[in-house]
């Protein structure tokens, strides 16, 4: 343990050996391959499902291309970072784990709050779309109007959100490896629906729907890019809005960034692969290259079968269903209704990844005395089920009860926030700790980390007004938590009692 008070650090060595302790310990039975399909799983589904219409319509138009290719640029840089932390730092808790080894305890709490905000709203919005799909599916099955969201005065519930959360929860409490092999299955359709719409539509593409690759800005900023859903960098530039134009490119790889959340879930697993310092950052980066390929030749193929103007959410508010949609308007019904299929799928295990992240994160946090420690006890199967009790009873609430559909953005600045500290990490570590074995080494540091950090900032600064005002109330409550429960319940912090104590004596 180095430093003290709020900034003491938990030591690489103390990290990992915290993995063996005694009824907290998780079972290492997972591979390079089951990491990359963990990772492929999480990314391909929330956001080619749900966001590249809306983005393409409302901010982005045909360029939404080149907005995927920004935001992948962003994310394998950050994923470089990652690798190299979690090939040197195996344990579960992914940027929280890597910052309380480098930047101290109150940042590591300050990130792993902020990761909780990420994975339970994502998995609850994805979970609501995921019920939107589910319903048309049951309608295109039995004729009739199925809802899955009741009215009852004027609370609304969500049994089909309910359904799929609990469900899921359930099978994360039987096994990690379990997981793995539904995952498989389920990512393998769901692939074959994304190739089948790339091939497919390209005969439907009609070359004028390109033109302008770039819209020019929307007359005074349009309906959903002012006031407060106007972009941070486009106030602070003096622009009238972030729709369309250059503003408006921007903006849109600030949102569709969330279509690569998932692949630093690929990190909170490390404790539990076999061989980590291998297989980590062989998942992460496999995962992520596969995603940017699929989600750029997708956003080409969707940009070029239907005008831009026509995916607005005026005009289609539906714009959950991305690549449904786009069939749909050239008259392509029965491709429309499996790609629609495809979602009802492949939704289930985006849902699935991001609760198994959300739990590893509060284990680590529960391990660590930030948050109760009975929460980090493991069953028979090596798995935390107080944990993962937890998580699905919040994430199954939020998702019955509440709108989660429009906070992606929220997710968004949790998710960069978290890159960002993980990239300066690598390079306060390599300057600590140059005598650490690491599996995977980022190149050109300090130079590529610093790039990573620039870039993640960016889109940060191109997410909304009202995005930040919502971060930042998070992070307020948060650091409440941390100095009226966090702080005197640490392991590290108890430990430094004591030994000041026996120093006293």
């Amino acid at each position: 343990m180095a430093g003290s008070g709020m900034w003491r650090t938990k030591s690489v060595e103390r990290s990992i050996a915290d993995t063996d302790e005694p009824g907290t310990r998780l079972r290492r039975n997972l591979s390079s391959w089951d990491l990359t399909v963990f990772g492929v799983t999480v990314m391909v589904g929330a956001g080619i499902f749900t966001l590249t219409a809306r983005t393409a319509g409302d901010l982005a138009g045909p360029s939404v291309a080149v907005a995927f290719v920004l935001a992948g640029i962003a994310c394998g840089l950050a994923a470089l970072c990652y690798a190299e932390f979690a090939s040197t730092v195996p344990v579960a808790g992914s940027a929280y784990t890597f910052s309380y080894a480098t930047f101290g305890e109150f940042l590591a709490w300050i990130i792993g709050w902020d990761l909780v905000l990420e994975f339970s709203v994502a998995a609850a919005a994805v979970a609501k779309g995921w019920s939107v799909y589910l319903q048309e599916f049951l309608v295109s099955i039995f004729g009739t109007d199925v809802a899955t969201t009741l009215e009852f005065g004027s609370v609304s519930f969500d049994w089909g959100s309910l359904l799929l959360v609990v469900t899921l929860a359930v099978l994360l409490t039987l096994g990690t490896k379990l997981s793995s092999r539904f995952s498989i299955v389920v990512t393998t359709i769901k692939v074959l629906i994304i190739l089948f719409v790339i091939a497919m539509g390209i005969a439907y593409i009609a070359p004028e729907n390109y033109t302008p690759f770039v819209p020019p800005p929307a007359e005074g900023g349009g309906e959903t890019g002012a006031g407060l859903e106007q972009s941070l960098f486009s106030v602070l530039a003096g622009g009238e809005g972030s729709a369309y134009g250059a503003f408006g490119l921007l903006a849109g790889a600030s949102l569709v960034f969330f279509a690569f959340i998932g692949f630093d879930i690929v990190a909170t697993t490390a404790e539990e692969t076999r061989n980590p310092q291998r297989d980590v950052p062989r998942g992460i980066l496999g995962s992520l290259a596969i995603v940017t390929v699929l989600y750029v030749a997708t956003s080409l193929v969707i940009a070029g079968m239907v005008p831009y103007q026509q995916l607005a959410t005026d005009t289609e508010p539906e714009g959950r269903k991305t690549l449904a949609t786009a069939f749909a308007h050239n008259g392509v019904d029965w491709a429309a209704q499996l790609v629609s299929i495809g979602a009802v799928v492949g939704l289930i295990t985006v849902v699935m990844v991001l609760l198994l992240g959300q739990q590893r994160v509060l284990f680590a946090m529960s391990r660590d005395g930030l948050l109760p420690r009975g929460l980090a006890k493991t069953g028979k199967r090596g798995t935390p089920v107080r944990v993962n009790v937890l998580v699905g009873v919040v994430v199954a609430v939020a998702a019955t009860f509440f709108d989660a559909s429009q906070l992606e953005e929220m997710v968004n600045v949790g998710t960069l926030f978290a890159f960002v500290l993980v990239s300066a990490g690598v390079i306060v570590l390599r300057r600590k700790r140059p005598d650490l074995p690491r599996g995977f080494r980022v190149p050109w540091v300090p130079v590529l980390p610093i790039v990573a950090i620039v870039v993640c900032v960016w889109l940060m600064l191109n997410l909304t007004v009202l995005t930040w005002v919502r971060f930042l109330a998070w992070m307020a409550l948060g650091v409440l938590i941390y100095f009226v429960y966090s702080k005197r319940n640490s392991v590290l912090g108890r430990e430094e009692k004591a030994e000041a104590t026996r120093a006293g004596d």
